[in-house]
């Protein structure tokens, strides 16, 4: 087989960029080469796994840090929309030319065979896989197609899917599809400039949906966490969760092998990267505190333990800055997060149950998916006091229904390969390309 060269481009966020970390290990070890486009904040660990890292050089990673720390909890709130269009516009499409100064002479230098690109990091998909005739695939972070289509109402707030007489619901889902045909007109136009000055012709489509007229489309997830979708392009492949973590450096956790195996577990997690008041840490102090249960929780790399602020922590709570999933969710019972992908994946690939109580960007979409898929319950943040929380968490360990749901998912997963199954496919899509010239 011919090696091949593939060039990663994801924002430098661990969400977006472990998934391409697995899939690059995956490849690897096909004896293909792997190159990343990334931020300097991720560069250290994309070096350390062995591959080519080129940094951001004309995109401000500073800028975009600020924007993220600026972005609204609940922004899908009426009142918080035109601050949310404007960050998402800040984010994806002014920063474009910029991708493009960078990308393109790696893109010359290097001669990728195909491009593996984050679905938010936008020159491979306005400008680059056409104006150098290299296919691209989207590396989804989330574990959903965020592909619009008439089986899933519009991607964002997390509507529920309307049935039968739902006429709040169908209204609702309609409003929301007029408000995005409106908004991406603007996004359209201004990505058309962009490619105006490449010479490629112009978009009859938002960004979002041309996405799924790349020839690949890999999705972390099954379409049964997904509404079992039947209006997507042929491109978008499912394969599972891509797990992977930064190298342990220190010995497996010691304290988590003494967890108690007679009482339930519950771990609570803010994710990664949390930058909103930590909430959810507060709340499973009180709401949780003496119940028959032990409570993991982890604050995660923006937040110590004593930044909380917490006068009192329970017998039955313990809190950390980070504690390895590998190590703790084989103890877990229920997993209660703010709903990143990363986390609710791991949670569901070990076949645990969650409480997914979202905040903002992706998560109200993945919190919902839990729910359609019976595999957890959704909180909103603005009704997550004590007592709420521990009503869910004792609701989700009680009726099993939960756990075996999970399990299904945790078992469809890993029949879809995850990166295994995502190195395969973007093998093919070079091979296609190769027979096709």
């Amino acid at each position: 087989m011919t090696a091949r060269r593939v060039l990663f481009t994801a924002w430098p966020f661990p969400g977006h960029l472990f998934p391409q970390i697995a899939i690059a290990h995956a490849l690897r070890r096909r004896g293909h080469e792997c190159a990343f486009y990334t931020g300097r904040a991720a560069a250290r660990v994309v070096r350390a796994e062995g591959f080519v890292c080129h940094p951001f050089r004309h995109v401000d990673e500073d800028a975009i840090d600020r924007l993220m720390r600026e972005r609204p909890a609940d922004p899908w709130r009426l009142a918080r929309l035109p601050r949310l269009g404007m960050l998402l516009r800040r984010w994806l499409l002014d920063t474009v030319p910029q991708q493009i100064q960078d990308l393109e002479s790696i893109v010359t230098q290097w001669a990728p065979s195909a491009i593996a690109t984050d679905p938010t990091l936008w020159a491979p998909i306005l400008v680059l896989g056409e104006k150098h005739r290299v296919p691209v695939a989207i590396c989804s972070f989330v574990p959903a197609c965020m592909v619009p289509g008439a089986d899933v109402p519009p991607f964002g707030p997390g509507l529920p899917r309307p049935r039968g007489g739902d006429w709040r619901g169908h209204l609702a889902v309609a409003a929301l599809r007029q408000l995005n045909r409106l908004s991406s007109r603007v996004g359209r136009r201004q990505g058309n400039v962009i490619r105006a000055a490449h010479g490629l012709p112009p978009l009859q489509t938002s960004v979002t949906e041309h996405t799924g007229a790349m020839p690949l489309y890999l999705v972390p997830a099954a379409p049964e966490f997904d509404y079992d979708r039947r209006d997507l392009p042929a491109s978008v492949r499912y394969v599972g969760p891509c797990l992977w973590n930064e190298p342990r450096t220190e010995a497996p956790t010691p304290w988590v092998a003494d967890i108690a195996s007679n009482i339930p577990c519950v771990h609570v997690t803010e994710g990664t990267v949390h930058v909103h008041e930590p909430f959810l840490m507060k709340a499973p102090v009180d709401g949780l505190a003496e119940l028959p249960l032990t409570v993991i929780g982890t604050t995660g790399g923006r937040c110590s333990v004593e930044e909380l602020g917490l006068r009192r922590i329970p017998s039955n709570v313990r809190l950390e800055r980070w504690v390895s999933h590998t190590d703790l969710l084989p103890h877990v019972d229920v997993m209660v997060t703010t709903g990143g992908a990363g986390s609710v994946l791991a949670a569901l690939a070990a076949g645990v149950p969650l409480v997914v109580v979202p905040t903002e960007w992706d998560k109200q979409e993945i919190a919902q998916r839990v729910v359609e898929s019976g595999a957890g319950i959704r909180l909103a943040p603005q009704r997550c006091s004590s007592a709420q929380l521990r009503e869910s968490v004792l609701t989700v360990l009680h009726d099993p229904a939960f756990r075996a749901r999970a399990r299904r998912l945790s078992e469809i997963f890993a029949r879809l390969g995850g990166a295994e199954r995502a190195a395969d496919l973007i093998i093919a899509l070079e091979d296609a390309r190769q027979v096709a010239a």
